[in-house]
């Protein structure tokens, strides 16, 4: 990847100086971990803190380095103190879960997500050293259906209304991180809209979806799918944290590849059916995942999702490095997919879907 950002500027388009002291929420999960790696690393930079509400693993702890790992919510006023009394200057906000915990329901996810980011976003407004926030925000806020454009620029919404709980979450808390710019125009904003992720170390949707030999395709659709590489997703983060001008962006690798063409080159066999079977004779062929798909990701399998990206490149300076078709290519060689779809799968997906539509007919 290839970023051509130099410093912080802030919303009124003025070049300011790198930042000097770096947080990072969510640092406990892929995202936040590595880019917290990268910071580290950069002798630029000052001081990075990692913020999470649950501990990193000793690896991932390791790899941090000279961070400095703290415990804390966001939700929580302590991370108010570390924000004031550390001299924060750049917030990175990656701490956004796409699904509700297991201990929890709907309520708890939103709660974290929603109203963690409302905290967050106030303390920063008031803390006088904050210069820069950056937001990972995802192209679910966009949706998917029939109706979509071929491809999304940053001024367009969705078509229909998201109704999956994340694409809801992500929407309110975009309109929460425009309301800071608004009320402190000092404050560069930036938010990255990341198009779906695959890689071998990010366990993303379609990675999980196209891991079956059988994968389950809804029948007579074939979605246009535009991935990122998860390399390409911390390198916009970097880029943005370093250097990234106020303002929206979608990010996303060049191209799109069909359905189709992707379980093909990730080695597996799609197997059509109604979608009104698409869930539960999906969990058949692909196993538990399948009923772990949030409203949004099936909405993606089935229609897709494309970016328009020329915003990335003239105004956040960041090049990907892979294209989409290139991306899906390497995630399918890290996990050594180069395998055949025998015979003996085939039967068995055929004889499912010739029964379930057997007594689907009997119901009826």
């Amino acid at each position: 990847m290839f970023c051509k950002a130099g410093g912080a500027v802030t919303s009124r388009g003025r070049q300011a100086e790198p930042p000097s002291v770096v947080l990072v929420t969510g640092a406990s999960r892929f995202l936040g971990g590595y880019l917290v790696t990268r910071l580290a690393q950069n002798p630029d930079i000052e001081r990075v803190i990692a913020v999470d509400n649950q501990s990193p693993t000793k690896d991932m702890h390791r790899r941090m380095g000279r961070a400095e790992f703290v415990l804390a919510d966001i939700r929580n006023p302590l991370i108010g103190k570390v924000i004031r009394n550390m001299n924060v200057d750049t917030v990175v906000h990656a701490s956004a879960v796409t699904k509700a915990p297991k201990s929890g329901a709907r309520a708890a996810m939103k709660d974290m997500n929603v109203l963690g980011a409302m905290q967050l976003f106030a303390v920063c407004q008031k803390a006088p050293s904050v210069r820069s926030v950056v937001l990972r925000s995802s192209s679910v806020v966009y949706g998917s259906s029939a109706k979509d454009p071929a491809k999304f620029t940053e001024e367009m919404s969705a078509r229909r209304r998201p109704t999956g709980a994340f694409a809801r979450d992500m929407i309110e808390i975009e309109g929460y991180l425009r309301g800071l710019a608004r009320r402190r125009s000092d404050i560069a904003t930036t938010i990255l809209r990341l198009a779906p992720t695959v890689g071998n170390r990010l366990p993303g949707s379609v990675s999980n979806y196209l891991t079956s030999p059988l994968v389950p395709n809804v029948l007579g659709r074939d979605a246009r799918l535009q991935l990122l590489h998860e390399e390409d997703a911390l390198g916009a983060l970097e880029c943005a944290t370093l250097g990234g001008p106020s303002g929206t962006y979608n990010v996303a690798g060049d191209g799109i590849v069909m359905m189709s063409q992707a379980v093909r080159r990730a080695g597996g066999l799609t197997v059509p059916m109604p979608y009104g079977l698409f869930r539960n004779l999906g969990h058949a062929l692909v196993g538990s995942v399948m009923k772990s798909f949030t409203k949004e990701e099936l909405d993606y399998f089935h229609f897709g999702c494309g970016l328009d990206t020329r915003r990335m490149r003239e105004e956040l300076g960041f090049e990907p490095r892979w294209t989409t078709k290139e991306a899906l290519d390497d995630f399918a060689r890290g996990i050594g997919m180069s395998r055949i779809v025998k015979s003996e799968w085939v039967d068995k997906a055929e004889s499912m879907l010739l029964s379930a539509l057997g007594e689907r007919t009997e119901v009826r």
